[in-house]
């Protein structure tokens, strides 16, 4: 879980699946990430051995990303928790519910009378 911590690594992950990705594609697929995140979370995805960055030495630039053998073992275990999730995709509605009624409460009752 250290490695693919956070909202878009496994997003991430998720997209070079597909194929190899520019850095626009990837920006597009993954969605609504800054340009600064969405650069500080492919950087350690490649420190950590995930992804391949290629750098074509081009002007103007052109950067593919890839997953890396490692990386594809980690999408495979990926895909396993993605089956796991849609089987009890029930289950983990009411427990998202339970959870946002509990912090909803919370919050009301931290904030005191009127």
């Amino acid at each position: 879980m250290f490695v693919i911590g956070g909202k878009w690594k496994p997003l991430i992950v998720f997209h070079l699946t597909q194929s190899t990705l520019r850095y626009g594609g990837l920006r597009r697929a993954v969605g609504k990430v800054s340009h600064k995140v969405l650069i500080q979370q492919l950087k350690e995805l490649q420190s950590d051995g995930i992804i391949e960055r290629l750098d074509h030495g081009e002007i103007p630039p052109r950067v593919d990303y890839s997953l890396t053998p490692f990386g594809q073992s980690l999408a495979d275990a990926l895909f396993q928790l993605c089956t796991w999730g849609s089987a009890h995709a029930d289950r983990l509605s009411d427990i998202v519910a339970r959870r946002e009624k509990v912090a909803s409460h919370e919050t009301s009752t931290a904030a005191g009378p009127g």
